[in-house]
């Protein structure tokens, strides 16, 4: 039978004894099933001597699937360089909630086999491109699967803003920050702000204030074909951070202006065949089940 995936890129947490157990299984398994398997070099020592170690850039170039061991936060770093390639990415969840990871770490076998011989579902997540610029000039850039937040740094106080929506002004504010999170980000840092869900089909992005310094702001949810620009008050008097995904932090001075819109590239999710967006929600967030 021909095979879907010929080549799979292996992915994980460096130094992490339940991803190093579920990396080496794996690595295992596929090898006894022929398949072309490479692995990450942060993570291909602490598997064996004779893997083939490679870059994350090699894995997209190179590889069919991707399987990420590990956290949503595993998912997220390796889902910024993997969406510009042509490859499909799965989880294996190794951390706490797991909302980007599908498949057990223990029995991951036989959902595995199943996705392997073609029976999946594909799915499209769309990622943030945020830019700063100062006095006309971008300074730094980067992409988000999930956010992008504007705050002080690494202590929390006041800042002011000004938001503008395809340069429509929208309001000026003054709180400890802004999150602009996409529909896969909204159950992450933005769901914690306060922020609605939004199901991961929506073409949709949502501003979330945090600890806004008035009653009457709340969340809003803007289309994503939406440029949103925040310009940071040149009264603030401490530079202050984007930081895309909680991860990536670029440099923010007051007077700057961060641009935020909706990225070319897209992230092509691979889901076991029966995967149900609300059943996870049920699972993650200990929703009530069905009555009857």
């Amino acid at each position: 039978m021909t095979k879907v995936f010929k080549t799979i890129g292996l992915i994980g947490k460096p130094h992490h004894t339940g991803t190093n157990k579920t990396l080496k299984r794996l690595h295992h398994w596929l090898t006894m099933q022929g398949y072309v398997v490479q692995v990450e070099e942060r993570v291909a020592a602490e598997i064996g001597p004779h893997v083939n170690s490679v870059d994350l850039l090699q894995i997209g170039e190179s590889c069919d699937l991707a399987i990420v061991v590990g956290g949503d936060g595993n998912m997220l770093g390796a889902a910024r360089v993997l969406a510009r390639f042509d490859i499909g990415v799965i989880g294996v969840n190794r951390g706490n909630l797991g909302f980007l990871t599908d498949l057990p770490p223990d029995t991951f076998e036989e959902a595995l086999g199943k996705v392997l011989q073609g029976d999946f579902e594909t799915e499209h997540r769309f990622l943030l491109e945020s830019e700063v610029h100062r006095h006309g000039t971008m300074k730094s850039s980067n992409t988000a699967v999930n956010e992008t937040v504007l705050h002080p740094g690494k202590i929390a106080h006041m800042i002011e803003f000004e938001v503008y929506i395809d340069d429509k002004f929208m309001y000026s504010q003054r709180a400890d920050g802004m999150i602009v999170s996409t529909p896969t980000g909204s159950t992450a840092y933005a769901l914690s702000a306060g922020g609605a869900i939004l199901t991961p089909n929506l073409e949709a992005l949502i501003l979330v204030p945090m600890f806004p310094h008035t009653l009457s702001c709340r969340p809003i949810v803007v289309d994503a074909c939406s440029t949103i620009k925040l310009v940071v008050s040149p009264d603030n008097g401490d530079t202050l951070e984007v930081s895309c995904d909680g991860h990536v932090a670029l440099p923010v001075m007051p007077g700057d202006e961060i641009i935020i819109r909706r990225s070319e590239e897209r992230l092509r999710l691979i889901h076991p065949k029966g995967y149900n967006y609300f059943h996870v929600l049920r699972n993650k967030l200990g929703w009530g089940s069905k009555l009857f």
